[in-house]
């Protein structure tokens, strides 16, 4: 597609300067990623974000569809006979899809139809008097068209005939449907009723047995809410208009002559055109497109969750213990290294008497004392918090409470342990293993575990299962590559999934990666990367500088400098008369750089300071430090949760109406919006996001429901631009003083 023609429309559309939207497109073009285009084309597009860039492609996109859509429609009307130059320069200029596919209407090809019928029966030109409105009388012009054989047995019968047509007419003119439609987008409403005879039980559709809400302010989750009571056969939905205006709209532009003797004729064909023909047609693109205005809502707010979700602080590498939690089939116990490595597995019963008691103290010592995990990693599924405290009793008693025990949110990692990925990675292992692997790993990286999973199986969404599945699934995927990329990955020891996220590396190339990892070994270089079979140089472009080779001799591949710029920064160190190496995390000697003695026509200021802040920290991690929620350890079940407690939580999904948390009882409470703080909130994402930890209040326990309501408001009610109380920071708690390894108080030592 030729998008120069379009730039000023997606450059209106988004408020974006037409310099700027051409400089993308023509980026995209020449096949750049998002993520590539956002971090190392700063100049060429004025440093637009990830989030303008997918706009702008987006826009392309529907353009591009429209084009063609438009063609198509063109050749359907030539082939008719019926292109006016007119009407040609109308289909040209429509800007929207409903506007084409309303021009297109009356030359779509129809099923039989009343108005075709009478067109057969040679009514046409009674209809185009109504049309008209000239002076005879419609009975008089009405008298020629009668003939038996075409059942038109009288005048009645062939204005009745002559109406269709123009009901047809009316319904399929442009001007009107437009009119309509934005009416109806406007002042429409959603009506729900509860069916009759209405349920015999409470069901959750209650609020909405007589309900209604404008069309045009309906949020997502109340749409959702409402269908779904709909598909669930508990309520009856209908969208509502008031028609009166519409008509009178219509009218006007057939320019009625309400001295005309045909007056009354335009009128009854108008009105039977709008109730019988153009209602229902309008009714139906409307729902679809709050369906689709809704689906754009839900799928923002599971990507903003996915976001923040993904971006949580990671533990780093350190050595964790992962326990997936069980009561019957027992607890998984796994031992994994710095970098997340299977070391061994055991399953232990805690909780099921005294002698299993001890069985399960002392094969877990004898776990952590060959393994000296930094923490232990609890899901916090079905009997999680029973085992998290087990866990924290077990090494306080044996003098071990440096090593951290964290509750881990688990959601997913049963559909990572079944899927061809896990068994890929560990085809010998019990999927349950594989679950309390996953469990360790998303303590000690978040992100790099969390790409392995569908991310719809991670439940951070509102409705997920009730939105377009091919739109949710493109914007997941849009956002992980963002993550991934934003982040970087460590070349030598990142999973195919991992690579697969990075940019212009997909599937197969990066099975091809780590193919070639294990039968060459690490790569030593970024340059490497171009001996790997299938990549090339375009591809090398776009991926090198989100990879990164930690043990590197260039210090330059440990950074997010991409290959392109390295002559550049030898330069700078030779003109600061140092080697590379020293160059590197050299404050004092970054500091006196003149950005302007490297300016060029390639590289201009905002790539340089990009460059100055990686020099200056090359690699940094732009995750928070990781903090450990508090739970409190006699709070494990809903049941112990009591109105007015003061507890520590962590939020898990943020929707349009509030924020959920975990508490550490197995199911999140809700902060209504209303709840989120002293001042009026629209919007809970301005507030808080998914991993926050809060200090909430219990306002409420409905355990028939298993729903807990709380409050995060700050103690001092009152003052205003109050946010929500979060807890305080404090980082990674360290370790005592005491040699790494030293058990010589745990009891169960030389076991």
């Amino acid at each position: 597609m030729d998008f120069e023609r379009f730039l000023q429309d997606v450059s209106e559309l988004l408020n974006i300067p037409q310099r700027q939207v051409a400089a993308v497109a023509r980026l995209l073009e020449e096949g750049c990623t998002i993520p590539f285009i956002a971090r190392y084309r700063k100049e060429a597009h004025g440093n637009l974000n990830e989030v303008q860039i997918a706009d702008i492609q987006d826009r392309l996109n529907y353009l591009r569809e429209l084009e063609a859509r438009r063609e198509a429609i063109l050749s359907s009307i030539i082939q008719q006979n019926k292109l006016t130059d007119e009407l040609k320069e109308k289909v040209l200029a429509c800007k929207t899809r409903a506007a084409l596919e309303d021009l297109y209407l009356p030359y779509r090809p129809k099923r039989r139809t009343r108005a075709s019928v009478a067109r057969e029966r040679g009514l046409e030109p009674l209809a185009a008097l109504i049309l008209k409105q000239g002076d005879e009388a419609p009975e008089e012009a009405a008298a020629r068209f009668v003939d038996p054989a075409k059942e038109l047995a009288d005048t009645a019968a062939a204005l009745k005939g002559a109406r269709d047509i123009v009901a047809e007419t009316v319904s399929e003119n442009p001007d009107v449907r437009g009119y309509a439609r934005k009416w109806f987008e406007k002042y429409g409403m959603m009506r729900a009723e509860v069916v009759d005879p209405p349920p015999a039980q409470p069901t959750k559709y209650e609020l909405y047995y007589d309900f209604d809400e404008s069309i045009a302010n309906i949020p997502s989750h109340r749409f959702f809410a409402i269908k779904r009571g709909e598909a669930e056969g508990i309520l009856h939905v209908s969208l509502r208009i008031d028609a009166d205006p519409i008509l009178a709209k219509a009218l006007d532009i057939l320019r009625l002559r309400e001295a005309s003797p045909w007056a009354d004729e335009l009128r009854a064909a108008a009105q039977d055109g709008l109730r019988r023909l153009l209602a229902p047609s309008i009714e139906l693109d409307v729902a679809v497109e709050l369906k689709q205005r809704a689906d754009r809502e839900a799928v923002d707010i599971f990507a903003e969750n996915l976001r923040h979700l993904l971006l949580q602080a990671p533990l780093g590498e350190r050595a964790v213990i992962g326990i997936d939690p069980g009561i019957r089939t027992g607890c998984k116990c796994v031992a994994l290294d710095a970098t997340g490595k299977f070391l061994e597995n055991l399953t232990i019963y805690p909780g099921q008497g005294q002698q299993s008691d001890v069985a399960a103290s002392v094969a877990l010592m004898k776990l952590i004392a060959r393994h000296r995990p930094y923490a232990v990693a609890v899901g916090n599924g079905t009997a999680g918090r029973e085992t998290e405290r087990f866990v924290r009793r077990l090494l306080k008693q044996t003098g071990n409470e440096d090593i951290l025990v964290v509750s881990v949110n688990e959601a997913g990692a049963s559909v990572y342990s079944a899927s061809d990925v896990a068994r890929e990675e560990f085809p010998d292992l019990d999927l349950t293993v594989r679950g309390a692997i996953s469990i360790g790993r998303r303590l000690q990286d978040p992100l790099a575990e969390l790409v392995k999973i569908n991310p719809a199986s991670i439940g951070v969404g509102q409705y997920q299962h009730d939105v377009n599945q091919t739109l949710l699934s493109t914007k997941l995927d849009e956002v992980v590559v963002s993550c991934v990329n934003r982040v970087g990955v460590e070349l030598n020891t990142a999973s195919a999934p991992l690579l697969t996220r990075v940019s212009g590396i997909g599937p197969a190339l990066a099975k091809r990666i780590v193919d070639y990892r294990n039968e060459h070994g690490a790569f030593a270089e970024r340059g490497e990367l171009l001996k790997v079979p299938g990549l090339g140089a375009k591809t090398f472009e776009q991926c090198a500088g989100f990879l990164r080779i930690r043990e590197s001799k260039n210090p330059l591949d440990r950074s997010a400098v991409h290959p392109e710029r390295y002559a550049l920064v030898r330069r700078m160190a030779q003109d600061a008369g140092l080697p590379l190496e020293e160059l590197v995390g050299n404050e004092a000697a970054i500091a006196k750089i003149r950005l302007k003695d490297y300016e060029s026509e390639s590289v201009g200021l905002l790539t340089l300071r990009d460059i100055l802040d990686e020099l200056r920290k090359p690699g940094r991690d732009p995750r928070d430090t990781f903090e450990p929620p508090a739970f409190r350890e006699d709070v494990t079940a809903i049941e112990d949760v009591k109105p007015g407690m003061v507890l520590e939580g962590v939020v898990t999904n943020v929707t349009a109406f509030g924020a959920f948390v975990d508490i550490g009882v197995h199911q999140d409470g809700l902060i209504h919006l209303s709840e989120l703080a002293s001042h009026y909130v629209r919007d809970p994402h301005k507030l808080v996001k998914a991993g926050d930890r809060l200090i909430v209040r219990v306002l409420n326990v409905d355990l028939a429901r298993h729903r807990i309501s709380l409050s995060a408001r700050p103690p001092k009610k009152g003052a205003p631009g109050e946010r929500p109380h979060r807890a305080p920071r404090g980082g990674i708690p360290q370790p005592r003083p005491k040699a790494q390894g030293d058990f010589r108080n745990n009891p169960f030592a030389g076991l």
